[in-house]
């Protein structure tokens, strides 16, 4: 119960400090970086859905993490790392072809790690696991 409640409370860490961000930032906003602030949202609307969940699996009197869910998880890491790797050589490529500072090229390769996490995810859990 005390980790579902983690996730609540850094989703909304990381709301707090991207609505700092938004509402103080002095400069105009380029497109990329309200892409930026779009994968963010998706990203903390994914953590909700994980939490829910889990508060509705404690509820029920269930696991919250079972051999199947774990093995899931496993297998999603497993894939978005492969792909992440591709991910970072497109990057490395686009860096010599387009001039975007670096911390917004590590920022943005970060935040697609984390869609390509989420999209693995939900492709495996929806597809099922092959008995291996």
């Amino acid at each position: 119960m005390k980790r579902t409640l983690v996730i609540f409370m850094v989703a909304f860490l990381v709301l707090a400090t991207t609505a700092i961000w938004f509402f103080t930032s002095t400069s105009e906003f380029k497109p990329v970086d309200l892409l930026q602030f779009g994968v963010i949202l998706v990203l903390v609307g994914y953590g909700l859905f994980f939490g829910y969940k889990r508060l509705t699996s404690v509820k029920r009197g269930e696991p919250v993490e079972d051999e199947l869910s774990k093995k899931v998880v496993q297998k999603a890491a497993a894939l978005s790392y492969f792909i992440s790797l591709y991910l970072w050589v497109f990057m490395i490529w686009l860096k010599d072809r387009v001039s975007l500072d670096t911390e917004e090229l590590l920022g943005s390769g970060i935040l697609a790690m984390a869609v390509i996490f989420g999209i693995s995810w939900v492709v495996i859990n929806f597809r099922g696991i092959k008995n291996d």
